[in-house]
């Protein structure tokens, strides 16, 4: 089938840096392939501010496979647009319609702050992953074999579904809260639901959970639309796991 081209109006939010002030701007796209992703469309973008000597906009992105996280927008009010189960790399311009108004705006979040245009800094995932999202026993001299811990199927299926989340913070711009807890209980889960995991579990857990709090991120009122949005379709299971491993951790803490 032959590509199609269609004309947007874009409304993108624009700031210099997180002390200045930001607002969305207007600029007309002429062309746009709808087999182009997101991104190249705003790579094309770009490319036209450039050639007018204007400011390009600045968005995150790197692998462009849905695997990294890294292009995370806000998309027509939607966390990764108007498409489910997608990152903003995965939406194709054929999801939008010739003449529509697209608006683009950054993560919303105090534990997001706004670096520049639609930059965000997101290293409070990564102080929350280093501080219990990993197994440090057993983990010098000769490494034992996975395969040979036997785990049940059930167990590790779950486990698995938990590690698909990537990082990407669509939860927590969901979330009316700007809550965490998804983010934090699929990292906790795929580590507590495996017998690797499960020696460090109730350090884990509680550096986690202590972890989040301190960056600012709000609590988990059981709306479900961090779910809704996720990329990966992580399940809230994971946030009630979460939880029960906390307050395990709580009960039996020295």
């Amino acid at each position: 089938m032959a590509s199609k081209f269609i004309n947007i109006t874009l409304k993108i939010w624009r700031q210099k840096n997180g002390t200045t002030k930001g607002a969305l701007e207007t600029y007309g796209l002429n062309n746009v392939s709808t087999d182009s992703s997101f991104l190249e469309m705003l790579d094309q973008l770009n490319e036209q501010l450039i050639n007018e000597r204007k400011s390009p906009v600045a968005f995150d992105h790197d692998c462009r496979e849905g695997i990294c996280g890294m292009c995370s927008l806000y998309i027509n009010g939607r966390a990764h647009g108007p498409d489910t189960g997608v990152t903003t790399c995965q939406l194709h311009m054929r999801t939008f319609k010739d003449g529509e108004t697209i608006y683009v705006e950054p993560w919303r979040s105090r534990a997001f702050p706004v670096i520049k245009d639609l930059v965000v800094d997101r290293s409070a995932f990564d102080r929350i992953q280093q501080a219990g999202g990993f197994v440090s026993v057993n983990t010098s001299g000769r490494t034992i074999d996975a395969n040979a811990t036997p785990i049940p199927k059930a167990d590790a299926d779950k486990a698995f579904e938990a590690a698909a989340c990537i990082g990407c913070g669509a939860c927590v711009a969901s979330c009316k809260n700007g809550s965490a807890m998804l983010f934090v209980g699929a990292k906790v889960s795929q580590y507590a639901l495996l017998p690797q995991g499960k020696v460090e579990a109730q350090q884990r857990v509680l550096n986690m959970v202590r972890q989040m709090d301190e960056e600012g991120f709000g609590n988990c009122t059981n709306t479900g639309a961090c779910e809704v949005e996720c990329p990966k379709g992580i399940s809230i299971e994971n946030i009630a796991r979460m939880n029960r491993e906390y307050l395990k951790a709580i009960v039996t803490e020295d």
